[in-house]
């Protein structure tokens, strides 16, 4: 079973129109020339784009190890924002062409090489209504091994 898997609501909808992790776009991260983390792009697996508020579930694991959400940021259109943010951005929407950046706080970086990637992501679908308070889970999330380019 794959991790993502284990996290997944089990009603979640699937709808695979993109690889969600963009090929070639690992890179370490420097400050003052300094290795400070990570990034790489991700794209929304959807048939239209969504306001980011309606992100429910959103995390990182880098060659099996978990990422604190306080260690992500969200990338889009120039602006960057934490995890913990999410929930009020609903006035920021990811249109469904364009990729946003995982900026990952990681001291040292990452090494040369190749690394596995697991992106998880679950959206609520607005106009979806399963119950009274309960949206369709989206899973949107993705699984590659891409090789860090320094």
């Amino acid at each position: 079973m794959k991790l993502k898997d284990e996290l997944a609501n089990p009603i979640a909808l699937r709808l695979n129109f993109v690889d969600v992790i963009c090929d070639d776009s690992l890179k370490n991260i420097y400050v003052n020339g300094k290795k400070t983390g990570c990034q790489f792009d991700v794209r929304l697996s959807y048939y239209r784009g969504h306001f980011l508020s309606t992100i429910d579930i959103l995390k990182v694991f880098i060659d099996g190890t978990e990422i604190p959400q306080q260690d992500i940021s969200f990338a889009l259109k120039g602006k960057e924002y934490g995890v913990a943010q999410i929930p009020d951005l609903v006035n920021v929407f990811w249109p469904i062409a364009e990729p946003a950046t995982i900026k990952v706080f990681l001291p040292g970086g990452l090494a040369e090489g190749d690394h596995d990637i697991n992106f998880v992501m679950y959206f609520r679908s607005p106009y979806m209504a399963i119950s009274e308070s309960a949206y369709m889970p989206i899973d949107s999330s993705g699984e590659k091994t891409l090789r860090v380019k320094n």
